[in-house]
């Protein structure tokens, strides 16, 4: 269902033009911001940006392979006098962006060997190296090789350093070398360091779901001091990062907010935007939405890459409308796109859900025909999709396939053929495999241990259903509401009310409540429940517990 947000956001698209012309003559009174630079569109017809006058590339930066860059790097250590750094600067430069990284560093240290005199730019180039290979901490070795050399290092090299931080995840780190820049003025921050920043607190408000509204909060609060206090324009990447942030918390609103002040500042959504913007309309389920988008992507010249069409397929597949993902897929292939593993992921767990197993089937081994490797995902998919129409002997088959093509199963593999086991009435098989799995990560896991509870209780067998619950305090782990749920669930299956009243009590006294889906689904049981035994024990004292667990449930 589309929310009244997004619809409004859809409403904002209409204003697609906008967006398209930017006209110069539209004031910018409007805009909260006084940016004294040219707009974009004049910018854009200006000579400046015409590379007529620009002078031709030298030979050490139009290196066409690795073999002819470490072949030109040799020639140039063997004149006398060395050739500038300037020119070594220029090979490396070019070595670095072929993403030859690990080759670059190479190239640095034989360049320090020989006794090139390193500058600044070097060192930023070795860096970013570094931490585009996730070696940030060698990054910062180099930083302390900087001072040892008299290099300063600049806005550029602390910018890069902490693009890695945020790469590896390591926000906190990214947040304390930030305001160490800032309080010991050690370099005066630019829009990219604001903007690098801003991205690493969206980002990790999307992993870490505890605290994702503080993080995009203070990533806001960052945005604030950059605009108000530094005087820095944000730029088109610092809205893509804030807008990627609160499309994923559904914060519809300020995501149309963001996209007004864009416009205002003829700031233009780039691709990373726009794409952004698809993916969420997808999930949300607004896949009108997502199309709109795309066709402003195609009038701007943007042009959608399979990533973009990936998450249309996607939106698609989770409406269950597949012969529309298909005959995508069909217009992609013939227009030269390829399409890849995650493409057809989507399409074979919409299959799978909408119990079109043979389809998902073929799906499966198109993809191996067409020589793309599935990974666990893939197999998890095709494995579930089996047990959800009962073929539970092709399923553990497929499992054991999967891990003969060197595919290691994960926690969530378990999980799938655990439950699907349950759930087809095979609880002796599944206790068996998590035996069998030992003293491992899934033998400590909650998720487990629920599904496991649920399927015992649902085939009524209650003593493996208390020994499990007895386990998870033996092992000091929390029960959560789904275990809880579960419980309940296989007592009032078997008539046992008073049980169920006492467990259910015992949730809110160890701080987790039920949640109003299953308020319902525990009230359906006992009602399921009193039906069937008041027609075979018509018992008052029996009466008296049925009504008094109603009334708990009720009060909540």
């Amino acid at each position: 269902m589309i929310t009244r947000s997004s619809s409004r956001l859809h409403s904002f698209f209409k204003l697609k033009c906008n967006f398209i012309s930017n006209s110069v003559t539209t004031p910018l009174s409007s805009s909260r911001f006084t940016p004294n630079s040219t707009s974009l569109p004049s910018l854009l017809h200006s000579t400046s940006f015409s590379n007529n006058g620009d002078p031709p590339l030298s030979r050490y930066q139009t290196v066409t392979s690795l073999d002819h860059a470490f072949n030109l790097f040799d020639e140039m250590i063997l004149r006398k006098p060395l050739p500038s750094v300037v020119k070594f600067n220029q090979l490396l430069s070019a070595v670095a962006k072929m993403n030859h990284f690990s080759s670059c560093l190479h190239l640095f240290k034989q360049m320090c060997a020989v006794g090139v005199p390193v500058s600044e730019y070097s060192m930023n180039i070795a860096i970013r190296c570094c931490c585009q290979m996730s070696r940030t901490n060698d990054g910062f070795a180099l930083l302390g090789c900087c001072f040892r050399r008299a290099v300063v290092p600049n806005v550029f090299t602390f910018n890069t350093l902490l693009d890695g931080l945020v790469i590896e995840n390591k926000i906190a780190e990214a947040e304390r070398l930030f305001k160490k820049l800032i309080n010991q003025k050690i370099c005066e921050p630019d829009v990219v360091t604001y903007s690098t920043v801003i991205n690493g607190l969206c980002k990790f408000a999307i992993i870490d779901s505890l605290c994702k509204d503080k993080m995009i909060d203070d990533a806001f609060k960052l945005f604030n001091e950059m605009v108000f206090a530094k005087g820095i324009q944000p730029d088109v990447i610092t809205y893509t990062s804030l807008i990627y942030g609160l499309c994923n918390l559904c914060r519809w609103d300020e995501v149309s907010k963001l996209l007004k002040e864009m416009e205002d500042l003829r700031i233009s959504p780039n691709f990373q935007t726009f794409s952004i913007l698809v993916d969420a309309f997808c999930k949300e389920g607004s896949v009108d939405e997502a199309e709109a988008v795309i066709d402003i992507m195609v009038e701007r010249g943007e042009v959608p890459n399979i990533v973009t069409y990936n998450s249309l397929i996607n939106g698609y597949c989770l409406q269950g409308e597949m012969s529309k993902a298909k005959t995508l897929l069909d217009s992609l292939m013939s227009r030269g796109l390829i399409p890849d593993v995650i493409t057809y992921n989507s399409l074979l767990n919409g299959y799978c859900k909408s119990l079109k197993i043979e389809e998902a089937i073929h799906m499966f081994h198109e993809v191996t025909r067409k020589g793309l490797n599935p990974d666990v995902i893939f197999y998890n998919t095709m494995i579930q999709g089996l047990f959800r129409v009962g073929r539970c002997g092709d399923a553990c088959q497929l499992f054991d396939e999967m891990q003969a093509q060197g595919q290691t199963p994960n926690e969530y593999t378990y999980g799938i053929i655990l439950d699907g086991l349950c759930s087809n009435h095979q609880v002796e098989e599944a206790l068996s495999l998590f035996h069998l799995v030992g003293d491992s990560k899934l033998k400590n896991n909650i998720v487990v241990y629920s599904i496991l509870i649920d399927g015992a209780g649902k085939c009524g067998k209650l003593d493996i259903v208390r020994a499990l619950f007895h386990e998870l305090h033996v092992k000091g782990l929390q029960p959560d509401v789904r275990t809880y749920t579960a419980m309940i669930r296989g007592f009032c299956r078997v008539g046992l009310l008073r049980e169920a009243k006492n467990l259910f009590l015992k949730m809110g006294e160890r701080g987790c409540p039920p949640d109003n889906v299953r308020y319902c689904v525990l009230l359906m049981d006992i009602l399921r429940t009193s039906i069937s035994m008041m027609w075979r024990f018509f018992y008052s004292k029996w009466i008296e517990e049925v009504t008094h667990l109603m009334l708990l449930l009720y009060r909540c």
